[in-house]
C-alpha cells in the first residue's frame, strides 16, 4: 500500500500564490508517476498536472501551463505542485495521485490518492 497525505492548500487572493505538497510513505517504490488532480464543486474531477519519479518529463493541462509546476523531491520522497497568478476559477479540492504504471492524464491511470486539500482563490 502507499499513503499520500497532501498539504499547502488554503485561502490566497487571486493573483497570489500556494504551494501544495504531497507526502508519500509505504511501498513507494512501486509508484512511478505522480500526479495532481482537483475537484470543483459540481464539476467531475479533472486532471492538473504529473510528471514521473525519475526522467524530466512533466505533464500539465493547458488552463494551468505557464503558471503551475510540478516537482518532486524523491528523498523524502514528496511531490509539490507551485500553483502562482491564481484565479478564482482554480477553487478546488486538490488531490495528489500515484500510478505504478507511467504518467497519464487520466484519473484511471492511478491507483493511490490522498484525501484532498481545499484552495480557495477570492476575487
Amino acid at each position: 500500500q502507499v499513503q499520500l497525505v497532501e498539504s499547502g492548500g488554503g485561502l490566497v487572493q487571486a493573483g497570489g500564490s500556494l504551494r501544495l505538497s504531497c507526502a508519500a510513505s509505504g511501498r513507494t517504490f512501486i509508484t512511478n508517476a505522480m500526479g495532481w488532480f482537483r475537484q470543483a464543486p459540481g464539476k467531475e474531477r479533472e486532471f492538473v498536472a504529473a510528471r514521473s519519479w525519475i526522467g524530466s518529463s512533466t505533464f500539465y493541462a493547458d488552463f494551468v501551463k505557464g503558471r503551475f509546476t510540478i516537482s518532486r523531491d524523491n528523498a523524502k520522497p514528496t511531490v509539490y505542485l507551485q500553483m502562482n497568478s491564481l484565479k478564482p476559477e482554480d477553487t478546488a479540492v486538490y488531490y495528489c495521485a500515484a500510478s505504478t504504471r507511467r504518467s497519464t492524464m487520466t484519473s484511471t491511470g492511478y491507483d493511490y490518492w490522498g484525501q484532498g486539500t481545499q484552495v480557495t482563490v477570492s476575487s
